[in-house]
């Protein structure tokens, strides 16, 4: 609880993944994937209780040994990969009866290094400028000023903007991007807006680059292993 607000942690966790099968249940240094996330959640301060949604009985069966709650299976309708977050958070409010006062935290199972220092850092952040969300970022691993699309022949005439050639990487903007660590909002606001909106009543934390590792295959799920291993 924060402000006297009740908070609820949201673990999204359907099964089917194609690139990395059974990514959610897959054994990271001694416990499953999901099982980090759960951890970060139960260790909050501020958050009261840990839910998992899934429509899968082996996940749910592993949240609840690490001590989230499973109150509900996802229905198959909301469970294919073209589902969108905003659905799955319908269906949590929906089915929980979440009031308008409440804090709903999402917690995605693929960011394992995420802590509960920088869940609690969202929603003080949340609180203190009083706005209808917060999401986590870190610096860009590259700096996107060097990014581009290209035209069908690869022609590199116009990668590089004019204001950018002959620049170090040192002289440019720090850039940030979304990490999908954590996301907080209030649910009044989610309702209100239909969803999560990314606009000027959104604010943002930033986390170290070396804890926003969001795996969707196995080069991020070996690079998950090596940072826990250091």
């Amino acid at each position: 609880m924060i402000n006297n607000r009740k908070v609820i942690a949201l673990i999204p966790a359907r099964s089917g993944s194609k690139r990395l099968p059974r990514k959610n249940v897959l054994p990271l240094q001694g416990k499953p994937l999901i099982a980090w996330s759960i951890a970060a959640g139960l260790e909050s301060n501020y958050v009261d209780q840990v839910i998992v949604s899934t429509d899968c009985n082996e996940i749910a069966n592993v949240a609840r040994q690490y001590g989230a709650k499973t109150p509900f299976m996802r229905p198959s309708d909301i469970s294919d990969d073209s589902t969108s977050m905003d659905c799955v958070i319908f269906h949590l409010l929906t089915e929980l009866s979440v009031n308008d006062s409440d804090i709903v935290v999402i917690l995605q199972p693929t960011s394992p290094l995420r802590l509960a220092v920088d869940i609690d850092a969202a929603l003080d952040k949340l609180i203190t400028v009083n706005c209808d969300s917060v999401v986590s970022l870190c610096e860009c691993e590259h700096s996107p000023y060097w990014s581009n699309s290209l035209p069908n022949d690869g022609n590199m005439g116009t990668f590089i903007k004019e204001d950018v050639k002959g620049k170090r990487s040192q002289d440019l903007p720090t850039c940030y991007r979304l990490n999908g660590a954590v996301y907080v909002f209030t649910a009044s606001s989610f309702i209100k807006n239909k969803g999560i909106k990314y606009n000027n009543n959104m604010f943002s934390i930033i986390m170290p680059t070396i804890r926003s590792v969001d795996i969707d295959n196995y080069i991020d799920f070996k690079l998950a292993e090596a940072i826990l291993t250091m």
